[in-house]
C-alpha cells in the first residue's frame, strides 16, 4: 500500500522528509502496540538488530509490568507440558 502525505514546504524541504514521516508513524504505531517490532523493522526495510537499535532510541523497549514476564513464563511451562 501506498499511502500520500502532504507536508508543509518547510518541512517537505527536508532532505529526508518522506523517510522522517514514516520513522515517526511506525514509532507512534509501536508505541501504541498497534505494530510488532517485527513489523516495524519490515516497514522500515531495517533488520532485527537494526530494528531494535531503531527503537530503542525512541522508546522504552523492554518497560515490562510484573506480570507480563511471569505470564509468558506460564504459558511457556504449559505449552511444556503439553508438547
Amino acid at each position: 500500500m501506498q499511502i500520500t502525505v502532504e507536508l508543509p514546504q518547510d518541512i517537505a524541504s527536508h532532505p529526508n522528509a518522506a523517510r522522517e514521516a514514516l520513522e515517526a508513524l511506525v514509532i507512534e504505531e509501536y508505541r501504541s502496540h498497534q505494530l510488532t517490532q517485527f513489523e516495524a523493522g519490515r516497514i522500515l526495510g531495517l533488520s532485527r538488530i537494526e530494528t531494535e537499535d531503531f527503537l530503542g532510541r525512541h522508546v522504552a523497549l523492554y518497560d515490562y509490568s510484573i506480570e507480563e514476564p511471569e505470564a509468558e513464563a506460564n504459558l511457556l511451562h504449559q505449552l511444556r507440558r503439553q508438547g
